[in-house]
């Protein structure tokens, strides 16, 4: 795989075994069934060409369920700032589909200080976009 630039260790990369537009369809199938919410979808591809620039494909997608977030959100109102989750679907240079995951138990547990026990329902999204690569 060719060098992308660095990224922080709670940064999960997964390579799916699907292409673009149906990896983009299987996490946001696999997020429904888990009771997720698709806040938004951007296409920031788009957004970069419309500003003249080029970009590989790229989606960022915002989603969550609000009774596994706002508990976190009562434990430390700071943890907002990391709410609601966030997922990006990219392109690499030989067309094949990754998604990056910033690991919540990683970045809320230790950066906030929010307990395993609220962190309980987050901590299953990684099995989830897992899910949606096979």
């Amino acid at each position: 795989m060719a060098e992308y630039g660095q990224h922080p260790s709670s940064v999960l990369t997964l390579k799916s075994a699907h292409d673009f537009d149906t990896t983009i369809a299987r996490v946001k199938t696999l997020l429904a069934t888990a009771g997720a919410v698709v806040f938004a979808d951007v296409d920031q591809r788009e957004a970069a060409e419309a500003a003249g620039l080029t970009l590989r494909r790229t989606r960022l997608i915002l989603f969550g369920n609000p009774k596994a977030g706002t508990p976190v959100m009562a434990a430390n109102p700071h943890a907002a700032v990391e709410l609601p989750l966030r997922l990006v679907v990219w392109e690499d240079d030989e067309g094949h589909a990754r998604v990056d995951y910033r690991d919540v138990s990683q970045t809320l547990g230790p950066l906030y200080g929010i307990t395993p026990e609220v962190l309980g329902p987050l901590q299953r999204v990684p099995a989830l976009i897992q899910d949606a690569m096979h």
